[in-house]
């Protein structure tokens, strides 16, 4: 028996099936929410910006040459904050337990397009932690980086902060309950077009007319309440 389900057929079959998908749907988003808020740790992100010249300012405006250079040389600061010889000591200074590679995975330098202006990112479960780390590695920087590329000029321009009213950057819950909310519907109405297109019982003239291959010449419509009363009293 060929199955062919059209839309509105589709759509009674979904109101058919109404206490299932609203059992998937309420079962996927609570399951999400109470996923994201109790199971996954919080990610918090804390930042603070430098500000990186190779000459001290002497009340002279740099010229283009003295920008472009120091443009360049963006990148290897980049890799310096990041490597053992900073980390190292801010995990001295901070007594963390970690090592210089682990710490360096929580870290990320990016600079401001076309300026001399880098951000310092660090991410962690905790945002204490995270800010002080922030601090940290940009203060031994701004000492250390002197002695390495004979760079004096560097300045902190907005230190990480840790207060309360900052949120974790994951797990981001209002996306994930809508995410969840969707695939709840989808999942909803994909398992009743399932159970629809696998139905095989017999529901209309139309399917035992191609079940049994003949055509039909009536059918007896259901009685009534009165009907079946009528037909009692004259027995």
């Amino acid at each position: 028996m060929e199955e062919k389900i059209s839309i509105q057929e589709l759509l009674r079959a979904v109101k058919k099936r109404l206490v299932l998908n609203s059992f998937i749907f309420v079962l996927i988003v609570s399951a999400t929410g109470v996923v994201s808020y109790f199971f996954l740790p919080p990610i918090y992100k804390a930042s603070t910006q430098i500000l990186i010249n190779t000459k001290e300012s002497t009340g002279e405006q740099l010229n283009p040459q003295d920008i472009q250079t120091n443009l360049q040389l963006i990148n290897t600061y980049s890799v310096i904050m990041k490597s053992p010889v900073i980390l190292s000591q801010v995990i001295d200074n901070l007594r963390l337990q970690t090592t210089p590679d682990l710490l360096a995975k929580k870290i990320s330098v990016t600079s401001e397009q076309n300026s001399q202006v880098v951000n310092v990112v660090v991410e962690d479960r905790d945002l204490k932690k995270a800010a002080a780390i922030a601090n940290m590695t940009a203060e031994v920087f701004q000492s250390d980086i002197s002695v390495l590329m004979n760079v004096d000029n560097v300045t902190i321009l907005s230190p990480a902060i840790d207060k309360t009213y900052i949120k974790p950057v994951f797990p981001n819950i209002p996306l994930n309950i809508v995410i969840a909310a969707v695939l709840g519907l989808i999942i909803g109405i994909g398992m009743t077009f399932f159970l629809e297109f696998f139905d095989t019982t017999v529901k209309t003239e139309q399917d035992i007319r191609e079940l049994i291959g003949i055509p039909i010449l009536g059918f007896v419509s259901p009685a009534t309440k009165n009907e079946k009363r009528k037909a009692f009293e004259k027995r």
